[in-house]
C-alpha cells in the first residue's frame, strides 16, 4: 500500500476496534471512526480519527473486529507543504492518497497527533499519533 502508516516505537498496545465483515483494511492504514466505536479505512480530510490498523482485515473473513493502535510513534507521509517540528496534524485522505497527513491549521478539528520532524511535501517523517477528537467551541 502507498503511504502506509509504519509503527516505529510501540506506545500503547492496539484495541478492539468493530469493523465491516466486508471491509479489507491493511496493516498501516489510518482509520476513522463513527459510532458505536466503529473503524473504516479514511476518506474524508480532516476526519475524526479512531487510529492506525495494527493488522491486516480480509474483505468477507467473517471477522468484524480489528486491533487499532491509538497511540505510538509512526513514520507518516507528510502532504501539502510539508511540516515543522511540532506542528499539530489532520488527515488529507481524500486527495487520492488515502494515509496523507496534513498541518492543521487555526480552524481544524479532529487533530490525530503531532509531528516529531520538519518534513517537506511528500517526504516522511516521525509522527505521534494521539487522536484528539473535536475541539470544544
Amino acid at each position: 500500500m502507498a503511504l502506509e502508516l509504519t509503527l516505529i516505537l510501540e506506545t500503547e498496545l492496539p484495541i478492539p476496534f468493530t469493523v465491516a465483515d466486508g471491509a479489507g483494511i491493511e496493516k498501516g492504514t489510518l482509520l476513522t471512526m463513527s459510532d458505536p466505536m466503529t473503524a473504516a479505512g479514511c476518506t474524508t480530510d480532516n476526519a475524526i480519527i479512531a487510529g492506525v490498523a495494527a493488522e491486516e482485515k480480509i474483505a468477507n473473513d467473517g471477522n468484524t473486529k480489528l486491533a487499532v493502535y491509538r497511540g505510538g510513534i509512526f513514520k507518516a507521509t507528510i502532504g501539502a507543504a510539508g511540516c515543522t517540528v511540532g506542528d499539530a496534524l489532520i488527515s488529507d485522505c481524500n486527495t487520492g492518497d488515502p494515509n496523507e497527513i496534513v498541518v492543521a491549521d487555526d480552524s481544524s478539528e479532529n487533530i490525530l497527533g503531532t509531528a516529531l520532524e520538519t518534513a517537506t511535501d511528500l517526504q516522511t517523517a516521525l509522527i505521534e499519533l494521539k487522536p484528539f477528537g473535536r475541539k470544544i467551541a
